[in-house]
């Protein structure tokens, strides 16, 4: 976790700072799925008792997945 955040943060940035980096609008549905998953990810390690991702929580997170990649074939153009 804290190689991944240093290079996103850090990395990015820096390189970012030398020549920067184009932002495109068709990907703000992949941006709002990364935060969504995130947040979700973040919810379900700190509920309940035991402290990691129980069943009905995967299920949860594989049917997102299925409508996101679902959304992403149905809206590409090619």
């Amino acid at each position: 976790m804290g190689s991944n955040m240093f290079n996103v943060f850090f990395i990015l940035g820096a390189s970012s700072k030398i020549r920067p980096l184009p932002f495109s609008t068709r990907n703000n549905l992949d941006i709002a799925m990364v935060v969504l998953a995130s947040l979700l990810l973040f919810l379900c390690m700190f509920t309940g008792r035991r402290k990691r991702v129980d069943r009905w929580e995967a299920l949860l997170f594989l049917s997102i997945y299925s409508i996101y990649i679902s959304t992403l074939a149905m809206t590409s153009k090619g």
